[in-house]
């Protein structure tokens, strides 16, 4: 993200990632208050809000930091060279700390325990399977629309793809350890056990090896300058370094 300083960029990042949080979480427990027991009703709630709160979300922070929100897209970014994977590291705590914040800001907003560790077990074999697959597929419809220059649909695409996920996958798609962090801090809904986290992150770590993989194979002739444009075709904000 050139001519956006590192102190901007991390700052969208952290709020991106705490809204993110927040429309998950938020919505998981809105969906578990109204709709008690009807299970199928509730994972659509969530799924509709998730889905159409990330378009809304990586339209505001896209031509900021690129709007990963997710250690794996930056991971994957860095490894194509769009952004350095001294920023991508960067990128990671804040990421993570801005998902712990979002989650723990929809406990407070819906008047439960400020913290409250999950008890959701789901880390079996299908699950974590599904995690892979998951992740490679966000992973992919990123990448595959820079590669093909319409990184202006990718806010719908990335919405539409997690809402989707929430229903062919059996996980429900995190696709993403900062969030997966984060729902641990809420025991609701939309929520996981710190004991399903590491292998869910593993898995997600696996998928994203997988799209490398996979981009490098369909698109051999992804560029530094496509990588540099995963949301936003044209950055025109400009940092105090320029």
């Amino acid at each position: 993200m050139e001519g956006v300083a590192l102190w901007r960029r991390l700052l969208g990042e952290f709020l991106g990632s705490a809204l993110l949080a927040m429309v998950v979480v938020g919505s998981g427990i809105a969906a578990q208050q109204l709709s008690a027991g009807q299970t199928g009703l509730e994972l659509l709630e969530n799924a509709i809000a998730t889905g159409a709160g990330l378009v809304a979300i990586i339209l505001i922070f896209g031509s900021v930091s690129g709007a990963h929100f997710n250690p794996v897209v930056s991971l994957v970014d860095a490894a194509f060279g769009g952004i350095t994977f001294g920023d991508a590291a960067a990128y990671l705590p804040v990421q993570i700390a801005g998902c712990i914040t979002g989650a723990i800001a929809s406990n407070v907003m819906f008047a439960l325990k400020t913290v409250s560790i999950s008890t959701h077990q789901r880390a079996t074999g299908p699950h974590l399977l599904s995690e892979v697959i998951a992740t490679a597929g966000l992973l992919l419809v990123i990448f595959a629309l820079a590669r093909n220059g319409r990184s202006s649909v990718t806010p719908a695409a990335v919405g539409a793809y997690i809402a989707a996920a929430y229903f062919f996958t059996s996980s429900t798609s995190f696709a993403n350890p900062a969030i997966t962090i984060g729902r641990m801090f809420s025991n609701t809904f939309a929520g996981i056990a710190p004991s399903s986290a590491l292998p869910f992150i593993g898995a997600q770590i696996l998928g994203a090896a997988c799209a490398i993989v996979l981009v490098r194979a369909l698109y051999p002739g992804l560029t530094k300058t496509e990588a540099e444009e995963l949301f936003v075709p044209h950055h025109d904000v400009r940092g105090d370094d320029e």
